[in-house]
């Protein structure tokens, strides 16, 4: 079993001051620094629950000059990276790159294999020393010296992450390396389906109406397995309908089936890995108002129905730099 946590999340944004500003001041979170031991490069990191941020842009020596935006890697922090790597190469999880101190801050880190890991980009990482005195601090400065108050903050503060979403080629085989093999917790499984029902009706001027009911046809799915990582959950979203690719409606607000197309879209195109970040808030209608009044663009201007009775609301990723995120209410069972 590989004892860890996760230690921070890696974004690659076009512009990472201007995604920081933009995670503080209208998401509520807190902002230090970190140097990227990989290139030297000062960087933004945002405190979220247990973990934190670090935004990275385009071919940074960090994210090995990778170009896609979005979410790139998770790193899971551990106390001792050597012992982590022989838990992981005796579980049958390979090693892309071995340990070397080109970490946050000049940690170690070593590169999981994503072949072996469903996709999901992962680094075993030493426990990230980040600034914790920012992370807590009181009315964070924003870039030009201005700053928010706590009623501002606090109006839908973000909780914690809630999930990191996965756009899943096989979620068996990522239930079996990070749940069999690793030793995290399957928090749930569940399958999420949309389907339409087509009504005959049948009106007589003698024998009245008769209404009948074809079988409902499913237009859209997705199989769901969550796994604990931390306080938060990998959510495993992998395409289950026989069906050709469903079109995606861009500009339109989400349902199911559009959820679904976009991730066939996704591994068709990329292949498996990291694909979006939910935050957990206490209220999705607000945070989504507050966050429309705000000026971000957004895919669902109410929230909608969402995994593990959740209430969901996706934020459009130009808003964030090309991050797609969303926000997540749901009562923990």
């Amino acid at each position: 079993m590989l004892a860890a946590q996760l230690a921070y999340v890696t974004l690659i944004v076009s512009d990472s001051d201007a995604a920081a500003t933009v995670l503080q001041r209208d998401f509520g979170l807190t902002r230090s620094e970190c140097t990227l031991g990989a290139s030297g490069s000062r960087v933004p990191v945002l405190h979220v629950g247990d973990s934190a941020l670090v935004l990275v842009e385009p071919r940074d020596p960090f994210v090995q000059e990778d170009a896609y935006l979005g979410v790139h890697h998770i790193a899971l922090g551990v106390a001792d990276v050597s012992a982590a790597a022989n838990v992981a190469v005796t579980a049958g999880v390979a090693i892309a790159e071995p340990a070397t101190a080109d970490g946050v801050n000049g940690g170690l880190r070593l590169c999981l294999d994503p072949v072996a890991t469903a996709g999901v980009k992962t680094h075993v990482v030493e426990c990230a020393g980040f600034d914790t005195a920012a992370a807590h601090g009181d009315d964070p400065p924003l870039a030009g010296g201005m700053r928010i108050s706590h009623q501002q903050t606090r109006r839908h503060m973000v909780q914690r992450l809630d999930h990191i979403g996965v756009a899943s080629a096989d979620n068996a085989m990522a239930i079996d390396t990070f749940a069999n093999r690793l030793g995290f917790a399957v928090e749930s499984t569940q399958t999420d389906t949309e389907v339409q029902i087509a009504v005959e009706s049948f009106t007589s001027d003698k024998y009245g109406v008769v209404y009948h009911n074809r079988p409902a046809e499913p237009v859209g799915g997705l199989r769901v397995a969550f796994i604990t990582i931390g306080d938060c959950e990998l959510e495993f979203l992998q395409d289950f309908d026989p069906r050709p690719e469903t079109h995606v409606a861009h500009g339109q607000a989400g349902t199911t089936r559009q959820d679904r197309g976009a991730i066939a879209r996704y591994v068709s195109s990329r292949g498996p890995g990291l694909h979006h970040l939910a935050f957990k808030v206490s209220d999705a209608d607000s945070a989504l108002e507050a966050l429309q009044e705000a000026g971000h663009t957004l895919i669902d201007t109410v929230g909608r129905p969402g995994s593990r009775r959740s209430h969901i609301g996706f934020v459009h990723p130009k808003s964030l730099y090309g991050v797609l995120l969303h926000v997540v209410q749901r009562d923990e069972v």
